[in-house]
C-alpha cells in the first residue's frame, strides 16, 4: 500500500468546501489523518458523525498541530484572525493554504503571520453550491473543475507542485496566476454575477405591484437562476465584495456602461444591436458547455421530479 501525498491533513472550517475536501481525500487516500475544527461545536460533532474527521476540535490552534498540510476554509474577513491564532502552533515544513474567492487580501492578511520553514501557497477550487454545511459537500465537487493557485514570488517550488499535485489528486485542473489577476478575472466570472443577483431578487421583492406569491409561482428559468445563485452563504459574499472591493468596483463600472447601452437599444427600438448582443452573449454560453465547465442538458440538468413538480437546481451544477 503506497504512502498518502501527507500524513496529517487539517481542516479549519468544515463547511461545503472543507467537507468536500475531505470526501475527496479520502476517495483518493491523500491523508493518513483528517484533523478538524470548527466555529460551532455542532458543527464538529457533525463533522465527526460522517466520518469527514477523525478528531475535532473547538479551535484552529488544536487542530493543524503536526498537520503537514493545513487548508482554510473560511471567510476571507476571518483569515488574518485564524493566521495568527494558528502561526505558533504550524509544523515545520507544512503547507498552509487556503479556499477563498479572494486572493489578494488573503495574501495580506495570512503571509506576515507564516513562520519561517513554513509553505504558504494560497488558492481557489473555482467549485460550490449554494448550499452549506459539513452535510453539503461531495467528493466529486472538484472533478473536472478549477483551482487556481496563486503564490507569492520566492514560494518553495516543490510546495507549490506537492500542492497542485494535491488539486489534481482530488480531480481538480489547476492553473497558477498573481493573486491581483486572479481577483479581477473572479471579478467579472463570479463576483459581479452574485452581486447582480442579490439585487435582482431583491428588487423583485420589493416591487409594490408585483406580490411576493406571484414572484414565487410565476418565476421563470431566468429569475429561478438568480435565487439560486442569491440562495449562497450571505457571510462569505459579504467578505468577497469588502476585501475585492477595487475589482469588483471596476467590473461594475463596465457593466454600468454595457446596461445603458441595451438600455438605449430598447428604447430606441434598435433591433440589430439587441440581436448582436444576444447573439454573442449565446456564443460564451456555448464555449461554457465545450469547455466541460456546464451541461448542455435541457433545463441546465436540473433533476425534474416525476410527478411535474417544479424542477429544482442540483446541488452539482450550482458553481460558484
Amino acid at each position: 500500500m503506497s504512502r498518502p501525498m501527507f500524513e496529517h491533513a487539517a481542516l479549519v472550517g468544515i463547511g461545503l468546501i472543507g467537507s468536500s475536501i475531505s470526501h475527496a481525500m479520502r476517495r483518493k487516500g491523500l491523508a493518513g489523518t483528517i484533523t478538524g475544527s470548527a466555529r460551532t461545536k455542532a458543527t464538529v460533532d457533525t463533522a465527526l458523525k460522517l466520518g469527514l474527521i477523525e478528531r475535532g476540535y473547538a479551535s484552529a490552534a488544536e487542530a493543524v498541530k503536526g498537520a503537514d498540510l493545513v487548508i482554510l476554509s473560511v471567510p476571507v474577513g476571518a483569515c488574518r484572525a485564524l493566521a495568527a491564532e494558528i502561526a505558533p502552533h504550524l509544523r515545520q515544513g507544512a503547507i498552509v493554504t487556503d479556499v477563498g474567492s479572494v486572493k489578494a487580501a488573503v495574501v495580506r492578511d495570512i503571509a506576515p503571520h507564516v513562520p519561517k520553514g513554513v509553505h504558504f501557497v494560497p488558492g481557489h477550487p473555482i467549485a460550490g453550491t449554494e448550499q452549506s454545511g459539513p452535510e453539503a459537500g461531495f467528493a466529486e465537487l472538484f472533478d473536472n473543475r478549477w483551482t487556481i493557485l496563486t503564490p507569492e514570488p520566492g514560494t518553495d517550488k516543490a510546495a507549490v507542485e506537492k500542492l497542485k499535485a494535491f488539486w489534481m489528486a482530488l480531480g481538480a485542473k489547476v492553473e497558477i496566476m498573481t493573486p491581483e489577476h486572479h481577483d479581477m478575472v473572479l471579478a467579472v466570472t463570479s463576483h459581479l454575477p452574485h452581486l447582480i443577483a442579490y439585487n435582482i431578487v431583491n428588487t423583485a421583492e420589493h416591487l409594490e405591484r408585483v406580490t411576493d406569491s406571484e414572484v414565487i409561482k410565476f418565476s421563470a428559468g431566468g429569475f429561478r437562476d438568480f435565487t439560486r445563485i442569491a440562495a449562497s452563504d450571505p457571510t462569505m459574499w459579504r467578505d468577497v465584495f469588502l476585501n475585492n472591493r477595487d475589482a469588483v468596483l471596476e467590473m461594475l463600472g463596465r457593466f454600468s456602461e454595457d446596461l445603458t447601452a441595451l438600455q438605449r437599444a430598447i428604447r430606441f427600438g434598435d433591433g440589430d444591436t439587441l440581436f448582436r448582443l444576444f447573439t454573442e452573449a449565446r456564443r460564451v454560453r456555448r464555449g461554457i458547455i465545450e469547455a466541460g465547465q456546464d451541461t448542455a442538458a435541457p433545463d441546465f440538468g436540473r433533476q425534474h421530479k416525476a410527478d411535474g413538480d417544479v424542477p429544482q437546481p442540483s446541488g452539482k451544477s450550482a458553481r460558484k
